[in-house]
Formats: structure tokens, C-alpha cells, sequence
């Protein structure tokens, strides 16, 4: 009966600060009364409202046992994702180090169990899950509504509406080009491959990152490397047209394309670099900043190999300049490894990462770093249940005030 309980609502959407800007964690019985009865009446449809009641029902049940019990609600944000879980985890410590529970009672709406649950288990022992089920006279109305109100939220119309959106209108453009059906399949088949590989965040991080701004340097370095990214997207296309006409070998045509394309794709990819290195150079984000110019170094170094490849096969370069080049272009990927990996210890060491919070890609805290070898490359982290834990150094992914490993 002595153990210290936390019963915690969670609104991972934060529809609470979207339809009545009130901002989580909202602490204490009678303020989640009030939280939760604005959201019903600002949506009297809204889930999270009887999520917020069901919270304060069971904390009133487990003070009647005689139980040391808080209650709280949390708020992720309005994109599910890495910026939910980064906010749910930040409200979670932010509990913790303030009532210091010994175990948690979730309750939810049951569609957040499986982002929240992970967070929770890293800090906390979870005793029981609570799941808030809506009741209705029809089964039928009730799931007609629930998919009416999840339409209207940006995640779920991108997927339902989006996407047959963009597909439609690839196969009116290929139609319109005289591509056939090959190139809006081809167009599916990589964001397929990207959406499997889980690529998607990062692309989309990665956009966010461009920040155009008239205001900023880098506005000029981003917009003409999408300009020269599109000259080559045109190029590609006039290598294609050309070779339809040269021969009739599919594979042939698409080496012409690929070379046509990457004459300037590098010049690209090489602007962008520049202006990613400025953007973070400009935050502090060092480390950041080597992963970054990594990556490009890698692609350009991998662009570089397929364009041989393609030289070689339209017979504009002999076998042994292919492997010539090849073994050149090889030690270039070397040379960018090496360098990486000095810059990132010597980033390491210049760091200070000692008793710095080591948390995972999703907001999840690990533990603290104990020690580091920087010449060995690897970090050692102790977890708050005793245990240490050895972490490559080549798995963080940014160092700042806590250190972010994948």
C-alpha cells in the first residue's frame, strides 16, 4: 500500500491545446476536471475528454484503497511521430523527477498504447492499462464517426486522400508524355521502397530543414540546388528520348537517361551539402553536421560508381577505365570514411559527453554516459536499474544538451 502511484491520460494528438489551448502535463484532479469538461464542450465528439474523466475515476478509485496516488494528463503534438514522442517523453521525466512514482496506471483511448507504452516502460514500471472503449447504440455509427473525425485530422487525410491524389496524376502526366505506365510505376516502386526502408521521416526532417527563407543565407544555396536537381530530372528525360531513338535495348536507354542525369545531380547534392553545413554549423549542431556531409560524401561517392557503370555500358569509357575509375572512386569513399570517423571522435571528445542523458531516436531515455573511449569508438551508459550498457559512438546522431543515439 505504500507504493507511490501516477494514474496518466494521454492525449498523444494534443487535440487538448488545439481545441482549448490548454498545454500539458495538466496536473491534479481538479484541473483536469476542468481541462477535460472545456474539451467536451469545445468537441463534445473528442475521445481524449472521457480519457481525461476515465484518469480522474480510477485516481478517486485507488485513494479509496488507501493508495499514495497522483493523476495527470500528457500531450504529444499535432504530427504523430518523432515530435509526439519527444514531447510525451519529456512530459513523462518532467513527472517523474517531480512525484518520483514507483509505478504508473495508463489510461487511454487504446489507438496511442503502442507510442506511449514503449516511452513509459524505459522510465517506469506500468502496473495496468486502461483502455476507454465509447459506447453507442450501433456498432455501425459509431464506426462511421470514428473514421469521419480521423479524416478530418492532416496524418490520416495525407494517406486516405494524398496518395491517390499524386497516383492519378503521375498516370495523367506519363499519359500526357507519352511515358506509358512503366513511369509512374517506376515513381511508385521508390516511394514504396523509401516508406519500407523508413526513409520517410528523415526526407521529410530533412526538407523541414531547408528553412526557405528569404532572410537566410542558405536560401539562395537550397533553390539553386533544386534547380540544378531539376535540369538534371530534364536531362535524364532528353537522355532517355534521345536513346529510343539510338536503339531499342531498354537497358541502353536507361544507362543514356542515368549519365544524362548525373552530369549535374552531383553539382546538386553538393550545394545542398553547403547549405546544411551553414544551418548547422549556425545552431551548434557539430556533430549533426558530420553526419551530414557523411551521407552526401557516400551518395556522391555511389552516384559516381553508377555513372561509370552506365559510361561503360553505352561503350563511352573502355573495361579498364571502368575499374581504373572505379578503384579511384573507391578510395575517394574510403578517404570520407576515415575522415568522418576522426571528425566525429575528435567532436566527441571536444564534447564533453560525461554524465550527459543518452535518450533513443523515439525520446526514450537510456541512461547517463559513465565513460568514453574515444580511440576505441564507444560510449558507456549506465541505465537507472544499475545495469551498464556499451554504445558505438557511430549511433549518436546529435549531441546537445542530451545525446540522441539510433
Amino acid at each position: 500500500m505504500a507504493e507511490r502511484l501516477l494514474v496518466l491520460a494521454v492525449d498523444i494528438d494534443n487535440d487538448l491545446y488545439r481545441k482549448t489551448k490548454i498545454s500539458g502535463p495538466v496536473i491534479g484532479k481538479n484541473d483536469i476536471i476542468k481541462a477535460a469538461t472545456k474539451l467536451a464542450i469545445a468537441d463534445p465528439q473528442e475521445t481524449d475528454a472521457n480519457t481525461m474523466f476515465e484518469a480522474v475515476k480510477k485516481y478517486d478509485e485507488l485513494r479509496s484503497k488507501k493508495y499514495s496516488v497522483r493523476v495527470a494528463t500528457i500531450t504529444g503534438a499535432e504530427e504523430e511521430g518523432f515530435l509526439a514522442d519527444n514531447e510525451l517523453s519529456r512530459q513523462i521525466d518532467l513527472l517523474i523527477d517531480r512525484f518520483r512514482p514507483d509505478a504508473c496506471v495508463l489510461v487511454t483511448d487504446g489507438a496511442s498504447d503502442q507510442r506511449v507504452l514503449p516511452l513509459l516502460k524505459s522510465r517506469l514500471k506500468v502496473n495496468s492499462v486502461d483502455v476507454v472503449r465509447m459506447k453507442q447504440a450501433e456498432q455501425f455509427e459509431n464506426t462511421y464517426f470514428t473514421i469521419i473525425e480521423k479524416l478530418k485530422e492532416p496524418h490520416y487525410a495525407r494517406a486516405v486522400f494524398g496518395i491517390p491524389a499524386v497516383l492519378l496524376l503521375l498516370f495523367a502526366i506519363s499519359y500526357y508524355l507519352n511515358l506509358g505506365w512503366q513511369f509512374p510505376v517506376a515513381l511508385i516502386g521508390v516511394y514504396l521502397l523509401i516508406k519500407g526502408f523508413g526513409l520517410e521521416d528523415y526526407m521529410i526532417s530533412s526538407v523541414k530543414g531547408f528553412g526557405f527563407s528569404i532572410s537566410r543565407v542558405t536560401f539562395t544555396l537550397y533553390m539553386s540546388a533544386l534547380l540544378f536537381f531539376i535540369i538534371s530530372l530534364v536531362l535524364a528525360y532528353g537522355g532517355y528520348s534521345n536513346a529510343v531513338h539510338i536503339t531499342h535495348n531498354p537497358l541502353t536507354q536507361v544507362s543514356y537517361a542515368i549519365e544524362s542525369m548525373l552530369l549535374l545531380l552531383p553539382v546538386s547534392l553538393v550545394l545542398y551539402l553547403m547549405g546544411r553545413l551553414i544551418d548547422l554549423e549556425s545552431r551548434h549542431y557539430k556533430y549533426r553536421a558530420i553526419n551530414q556531409g557523411t551521407y552526401i560524401g557516400y551518395t556522391i561517392v555511389t552516384l559516381a560508381l553508377i555513372y561509370l557503370v552506365s559510361a561503360w555500358f553505352i561503350g563511352q569509357i573502355y573495361f579498364y577505365q571502368l575499374l581504373l575509375f572505379s578503384i579511384v572512386v573507391v578510395m575517394i569513399g574510403y578517404a570520407i570514411s576515415y575522415t568522418s570517423t576522426s571528425l566525429k571522435r575528435h567532436a566527441v571528445k571536444k564534447a564533453g559527453l560525461k554524465d550527459k542523458n543518452v535518450v533513443n531516436d523515439i525520446g526514450a531515455y537510456i541512461g547517463k554516459v559513465t565513460s568514453i573511449d574515444s580511440k576505441k569508438g564507444y560510449m558507456m551508459v549506465k541505465t537507472d536499474y544499475g545495469s551498464t550498457l556499451k554504445f558505438d559512438i557511430d549511433r549518436i546522431t546529435n549531441i546537445s544538451d542530451k545525446i540522441i543515439i539510433r
